[in-house]
């Protein structure tokens, strides 16, 4: 069973944009929700992982916020999500 990936960013966000660079070029799907755009994404991105920082990732139940390259590429690894 495939998981799907969320990603939970806004717009001007360069963090948010490394992090969809970096999926993007290593062939990574995932579906991008602009919370500066969904008031109500943004409340979803508060209950999910008690944060208000973007970007945050959201693999099924499990949850990725204030990460650097080496813990997103353990949290891709650990939910066996896949290019």
């Amino acid at each position: 069973m495939t998981v799907e990936l969320k990603l939970y960013s806004r717009e001007m966000c360069s963090w948010c944009t490394d992090a969809k660079d970096y999926l993007t070029e290593h062939g990574y799907s995932f579906v991008e929700i602009d919370v500066g755009q969904d008031r109500q994404a943004y409340q979803e991105m508060k209950e999910l992982s008690d944060q208000t920082c973007v970007p945050t990732f959201v693999a099924g139940d499990k949850v990725l916020a204030n990460f650097d390259t080496d813990q997103l590429q353990d949290f891709l690894r650990e939910n066996e999500i896949n290019p």
